[in-house]
């Protein structure tokens, strides 16, 4: 019945011609500064970051996981966990009429889950930051967000002021230089972009206790793989970050469908992105059970 389910909707998409695409990246790597470029590159008419729906320079629908109060609800917003929250996108997608969208996450898991929560095809072709930024621009990104506490949102300020004043810091427009300018476009575009501080990352630099991050990994594992399950997070406090010793239990006749370089890369940016806590390193202790 499933296969069935997955080739009528495979069939659906196909016959509507609408194509799914995806950017990836670490969190705080730069992927909501550079959405509107690749949706330009590409023609792509919608894009999907941290729980909202966008087009163009409007919000279609949705609630921005910036404007959470704490990890947990930040990354269940993102990843459209709240039934409501999925209807009322899912209905915005029904008016919208559109050829290709753009899931924005931190990996491909989260993207694909998105699509999956969204009743959309998976992407069929995924950009990485690394492919449309330098080096020097992820660093200065990456310091950015980790100094200053500081995220992007790929609208007009004017977009976010009228829901979520309170989180907005700045403005920001930036410049696409064209290098096929036709008689019907000019030769440089221009977007604005909005600078916010979350409610979770505007109290500088906390200590997070221990029993706090085994909540948070055990959330992110869940939405992971719910068959794995965290025992115990130890924490070092590092000039770089936390440095975490993970202790997981897996039934054991189940196959972990990923990689533990993977696992340990997916923990450290849900952490990084919705908690603002930078992560030095991730080490996974796995301990079996009958």
């Amino acid at each position: 019945m499933k296969t069935m389910n997955r080739i009528f909707k495979y069939a659906f998409w196909k016959l509507k011609g609408t194509k799914v695409y995806a950017l990836v990246g670490k969190s705080g790597t730069g992927k909501s500064f550079r959405s509107k470029l690749v949706a330009e590159k590409y023609s792509i008419d919608l894009i999907i970051d941290d729980g909202l729906l966008i087009r163009g320079d409007r919000i279609l629908g949705g609630k921005s996981a910036k404007h959470e109060n704490n990890v947990l609800s930040a990354v269940r917003t993102a990843v459209f966990d709240d039934p409501e929250h999925q209807k009322e996108v899912i209905d915005a997608l029904q008016r919208e009429k559109y050829h290709k969208i753009l899931l924005i996450g931190t990996s491909e898991k989260m993207v694909y889950k998105i699509a999956q929560r969204l009743n959309l095809p998976q992407p069929e072709k995924l950009f990485r930051i690394e492919d449309i930024a330098t080096k020097e621009e992820i660093e200065t990104a990456m310091r950015i967000r980790y100094t200053e506490g500081k995220h992007v949102i790929p609208v007009p300020s004017i977009e976010i002021t009228r829901n979520y004043p309170q989180i907005v810091y700045d403005t920001m427009r930036v410049f696409f230089k064209n290098k096929r300018p036709s008689p019907f476009r000019k030769r440089k575009i221009s977007f604005e972009k909005t600078i916010v501080r979350p409610e979770f990352s505007k109290y500088g630099k906390t200590t997070v206790s221990e029993a706090a991050l085994t909540q948070m990994v055990a959330h992110c594992l869940d939405e992971f793989d719910s068959q794995i399950k965290v025992k115990k997070v130890t924490v070092q406090i590092k000039a770089e970050g936390y440095a975490l010793n993970v202790r997981l239990r897996v039934p054991m006749q189940h196959q972990i469908t990923t990689t533990l370089g993977e696992l340990q890369e997916y923990i450290a940016d849900s952490l990084e992105k919705y908690g603002s806590i930078f992560v030095a390193s991730v080490n996974i202790e796995i301990e079996e059970w009958a």
